[in-house]
């Protein structure tokens, strides 16, 4: 691993531990484990629940890779993070549709200046599995780059 990933790994590990320090006062003090969170969704933490089990997750996940100084497996875990993130989401949204319970208001989504009913949910339903799609081709990739290096 080279001085730049090196420091975008630490940087990676030294955001999301402050994230989920966050997160857990959001949600322990605040009482705020639902409150959402539009700035850290690029890190997959849609509420401060996520930020807390994610940041600590991705501050563990950060040190560990710097130390074994293995860049791929820290993009290796990256991509496997999303297939996972993205299945859940996937899943989510397919029950939304379908319940009873709206927990996601259309008119307050993304997107519903385009869809204009609750047909935004399928729409993120479908995002979703494209970026599964995507991080599944990731994870093939980077995991053989990953097995070059250490087999």
């Amino acid at each position: 691993m080279d001085i730049s990933q090196q420091t975008i790994v630490l940087i990676y590990g030294l955001v999301n531990f402050l994230v989920f320090l966050k997160g857990f006062y959001e949600t322990k003090y605040k009482k705020s484990a639902y409150g959402p969170t539009p700035l850290l969704s690029i890190l997959g933490m849609f509420v401060w629940g996520d930020a807390v089990v994610f940041g600590l997750f991705w501050t563990v996940s950060s040190i560990t890779t710097w130390y074994l100084k293995d860049w791929y497996l820290f993009l290796l875990i990256f991509s496997v993070f999303w297939i996972v993130r993205s299945l859940g989401e996937t899943i989510y949204w397919f029950n939304q549709q379908f319940s009873k319970i709206n927990r996601n208001p259309p008119e307050k989504l993304m997107g519903y200046s385009i869809f204009q009913n609750d047909s935004i949910w399928f729409a993120y339903q479908i995002v979703w599995q494209c970026v599964m799609v995507v991080s599944i081709v990731f994870t093939i990739y980077f995991a053989s780059m990953w097995l070059q290096r250490i087999i």
